[in-house]
C-alpha cells in the first residue's frame, strides 16, 4: 500500500470532523485505510459502500450497485466475529443485496 495515499486518507478523515464520512469521498478514504487497518475501517466502509447503493448516480446502473452490495458483504464477512460492528453492518449489507437481487417490484 502507498503509504503517501494512507497519509492522506487519515489527513481527510481526520479534517473531515464527522464520524463517518459518507459519498464518494468516503470510499475513497475507506478503500484506503480498510486494507491497512480492516478491524477499524472495515465497518464504516461497508456502511458506505450500502449507501453509495442506493445514490441518485447509480440509480440506472443495477450491475454498479449490486457490485457495491457484493463489496459491502465481501468486507463486512471479512470482520473479526469479535467486531462490535460486524453482525449490524453484515445484516444491512446482506438486506440491501437482498432487496437489489427482488428487483424493483418487491419495493
Amino acid at each position: 500500500m502507498d503509504q503517501d495515499m494512507v497519509m492522506r486518507a487519515r489527513v481527510m478523515l481526520l479534517s473531515a470532523n464527522t464520524r463517518v464520512v459518507r459519498g464518494v469521498v468516503g470510499l475513497r478514504i475507506y478503500r484506503t485505510l480498510a486494507p491497512v487497518e480492516p478491524e477499524v475501517y472495515g465497518s464504516k466502509l461497508a456502511y458506505v459502500l450500502v449507501e453509495a447503493s442506493a445514490s441518485p448516480s447509480v440509480r440506472d446502473l443495477p450491475e454498479q450497485r449490486m457490485a457495491l452490495l457484493d463489496e459491502a458483504v465481501e468486507v463486512a464477512r471479512a470482520l473479526s466475529p469479535a467486531n462490535p460492528f460486524r453482525d449490524k453492518v453484515l445484516a444491512k449489507a446482506l438486506a440491501a443485496r437482498r432487496r437489489e437481487a427482488e428487483g424493483p417490484s418487491a419495493s
